[in-house]
């Protein structure tokens, strides 16, 4: 992330913030701007869903499809 002003989200406000002003346990971020912090919640519950398919690929990893024979 380069120099200049960092945005983060607020879990407790659900409020942007400009610059760090709570504690770290209560946010989210940095981003490089304040669109990026609002996204915050949608960016991560995106993520989660992403990693949460490639969990369930992975388990599956080797194992015939269901509508293969065994």
């Amino acid at each position: 992330m380069s120099e200049g002003t960092q945005f983060y989200y607020n879990l407790s406000t659900g409020a942007v913030e400009e610059g760090r002003q709570s504690p770290g346990s209560e946010l989210m971020g940095p981003y490089a701007t304040r669109q990026e912090a609002e996204r915050a919640l949608k960016t991560a519950a995106s993520r989660n869903e992403k990693w949460e398919q490639d969990d369930d690929a992975w388990e599956d990893y080797g194992e015939p499809a269901a509508d293969e024979p065994r």
